[in-house]
Order: C-alpha cells, then structure tokens, then sequence
C-alpha cells in the first residue's frame, strides 16, 4: 500500500478533482490512509444539487427563443458544481460519462433533456454500471443524439446499437454487423413525449433476435445484459478510466485487475475506483505530472488554487469553447481525445491568456472583468509570504504537480524580486503587488503548469 503523505495526496487531489486548494489538501491528510479518504470522501455518496432553474421541468416548445440563454444558465451551473465540489469525485465522473455517453447540444436543442441527463449521470456515478447503462439507453437525450426516438420495426435505425457496442461497452473487434442489426431491433419501440421516453409496443419488433450468440424475443434491457456477459466489456470500461485517471498508455496487466474486480463486483462503478485509488499502480512516481490538464481541469483548478470564489461563469463557458472544452458539444460521438489534442499553436497561447485574465481582471480583449486575484492577499495567506526564497517554492508546490527545473524556479524568484534584492524583499513594499502578479503570470505560463 502506498505511504499517504503530502506528496501522494496533492497526486490523487489533482486526478480526482478539478484542482485543489490548501485546505483539500489538509482535509485529505486528516484521513489517517489513502483508503480512509477515498472512502468516506472522494466515493461518497452526497445530496443531489437543486437544478439551475424552473424551466428543466418545463415541457419542450417549437421554437424557444430561450434555449441559447439556458444552455448558458446550465454551464453556468454545471461549473459552479466543479468549483464548489469540495473533495468528492463526483462531478470529475460527471464530466467523464458525459464524455463516454457522448450527447451535444446541436443535436439535442433543449436544454431541458441535457439538464436530465447530466442528472442522470450523476444520479449513477459511482453506481452498477449494468442499470446505468439501461437508463441511459432509454434517456430522451440520447434517444435524440442517436436516434433512438426514429428506431422502429419497419425501419430499424443501427445508430445507438452500433455505438452501445463500438463505443459504449466493447470496442470494435468484439461483434459483428449481424450483431447490430440484431440489436436495433431489440432497441425499437422508444419516442420522446415532452420530458419522457415513453415505449410503444406497435413500433417494437416483437420477433426472435440473435445477438451475441443468444437467441431469444430481446427488449433494450437484454441487450445489455448479453452485452455485459462478456468479459470484454469490464476491460473497456475499465481501460478508459485508467486513460483518464492514471496514464494515457493503460497498463494492460493493471487494467485485467480492475477489470476483474469491477466483474466481481456486479459492475459496481464506486468498487473499481476504491481499487484504483488505492493501488501502488495509480501512486508510481513516473505518473505524477504526465497528464495534460483538461481546459476544464486548467480553469476550475486555476481559480480554486488562487483563492478566487466567485468568477464569472459565464466567461468561463466562452473561455472553455475557445480552449476547445465547450460543455454539453463534445465534438462528435466518441467526445474528446484529450492528452495531447488539448494543446495546439492556438490553445497553448489561449490558455496563458485565461490565466493573465484572473490575476489583471482583464480579458484578452481589454474588458473588464467582475473579479480578479488580489495579489497581497494570495501572498500573505502563505507563512512564508515575507521571505522571497521560500515563498516561490511554497508557491510552486501548491500550484504545480511537478517541480521545475531548478533554472526555471530562480527565473521566477528574479521575476518576484524585479531588480531587488533578497534581502529587501516584503509585501509591504511599494510595488509588491505588482511584482506578485508578475510572478504569478509567468509561473501560470509555465509548460508544468498545464500538467497534473
């Protein structure tokens, strides 16, 4: 088992959290193990959020002019979520079945089915993976995104049982075409009334079905049961959450552990991720700071690293579409790569952009933002605000996963003391602020800052 000290706290702080502060971190070492935290912390359970509005209840309407501003209020309100998550995983596993179970909101124009989804996801984020996946396959949502709703016995639609299948549970490879037309048939029946799926025996092909190697007159939830008697299934799942919680190149004989204990467990989805975060693997030192921080990752964890409580969400929503993580519009059905598409010769520079902006207040274009990181303030929330040396290192391991090259840490002790020496260094001087907000830009603008 793992040493549970500082450094292997901040490691599963910045992997199952969007950022940290300070005091994640000393609530995390008052647990007296690893296990003790996840347990009764990362894992668990919490009441569900109030939603963002009255109109999620609202039945759907042809033409509402207010759909644009309510996807803006359900962001808003999804990122306050990540912001306010305090040290639950929940809404990081939110935001990862939202990219597993791929819909957008191009396809699904009202915001009122997107709002039910993201509650459903959370509703199961740490649930049976088997009853999750046979509410999602009936969820309006995806029955829009992927035409569920247009599947019916004389035209049998192949779209959702090829990506349950290919994306979803199993991986290409693991069945065949025979097994999705077999599968769409069984999935037929379903529409959207208003807020609800709603079955329709007429449309419902009531014959024999062969998927899988089981013959039998199958509904939606067979499939997925047939689907989740194979072993590959446990092997997916478990292989992405790997990719997103440890390394980008999955440890296959680690990922057969998870695999198999995610299998005796029932699909149990909170019984995998104690093993995962428990487990030497998750720990070892070559992972620390080889991920790529999502943009998400990047601007929830910026702000709760400064201190800042209450940005403007709004313009996080805008700042996460020009860092290429709009919320609810992943970019096609298998969501976003991640890993190194995150960085481009246009998002790198962005990125710098959004972090200049929380400590000048200023966006990129000049405007004014409501809130910025008061520099003095930041500074002297640290004991070693007053000597210069150990203020920069102190900094640094608050707000990077990784140490930088000892070069690079003087570089930013000169850019603190802008021309002073150490000695004469205070808060208190004329000027502290601005040379506070100097170092921070530039320790913000570090290639180690984009890691976790």
């Amino acid at each position: 088992m793992q040493v549970w000290n500082a450094d292997s706290a901040r490691h599963l702080l910045a992997r199952c959290l969007f950022g940290y502060t300070r005091a994640d971190l000393a609530k995390a070492l008052s647990y007296p193990s690893a296990a003790d935290f996840v347990s009764q912390e990362l894992l668990a359970d919490r009441p569900q959020p109030a939603p963002p509005a009255s109109w999620v209840t609202e039945r759907p309407v042809a033409n509402d002019t207010m759909r644009s501003v309510r996807y803006t209020e359900l962001t808003s309100w999804w990122l306050n979520r990540m912001l306010t998550e305090g040290t639950s995983l929940r809404e990081k596993m939110v935001l990862f079945w939202h990219n597993h179970f791929v819909s957008d909101r191009a396809k699904v124009d009202y915001p009122q089915y997107m709002y039910q989804q993201n509650a459903l996801f959370r509703q199961h984020v740490f649930g049976d993976f088997r009853q999750f996946t046979k509410e999602v396959s009936i969820n309006p949502a995806m029955l829009i995104y992927l035409d569920g709703r247009q599947n019916n016995k004389n035209a049998p639609n192949e779209n959702y049982a090829r990506e349950l299948m290919e994306l979803f549970t199993m991986g290409i490879g693991n069945y065949t075409e025979a097994d999705v037309r077999q599968a769409a048939l069984a999935l037929t029946g379903w529409r959207v009334d208003g807020l609800t799926a709603v079955f329709s025996k007429a449309n419902f092909a009531d014959v024999s079905k062969t998927l899988l190697g089981r013959t039998g007159n199958f509904t939606y939830a067979d499939v997925v049961d047939i689907i989740l008697s194979k072993d590959v299934v446990a092997e997916f799942i478990c292989r992405k959450l790997y990719r997103e919680f440890v390394y980008y190149k999955p440890n296959e004989l680690f990922v057969g552990q998870m695999a198999d204990v995610f299998r005796k467990a029932s699909y149990s989805i909170r019984a995998v991720l104690q093993f995962l975060f428990t487990a030497d693997e998750f720990y070892r030192p070559e992972y620390r700071g080889a991920k790529i921080k999502s943009p998400t990752e990047l601007m929830i964890g910026a702000l709760k690293g400064l201190g800042v409580a209450a940005p403007d969400l709004v313009y996080l929503g805008d700042m996460g579409r020009v860092l290429q993580q709009y919320l609810f519009y992943p970019p096609d059905v298998a969501g976003w790569p991640g890993q190194r598409d995150w960085i481009s010769s246009n998002t790198y520079p962005a990125r710098g952009g959004y972090s200049d902006s929380l400590i000048n207040g200023r966006k990129s274009n000049g405007q004014t933002l409501p809130f910025r990181v008061n520099p003095l303030d930041f500074a002297r929330s640290f004991s070693s605000s007053e000597n210069a040396p150990l203020f920069v290192k102190d900094v640094l391991r608050a707000l990077l996963a990784v140490d930088p090259p000892a070069s690079r840490e003087k570089l930013l002790l000169d850019t603190l003391l802008d021309g002073t020496v150490v000695t004469n260094w205070s808060t208190n001087t004329p000027n502290a602020d601005a040379r506070i907000q100097k170092f921070l830009k530039a320790l913000m603008r570090l290639p180690e800052f984009q890691l976790t």
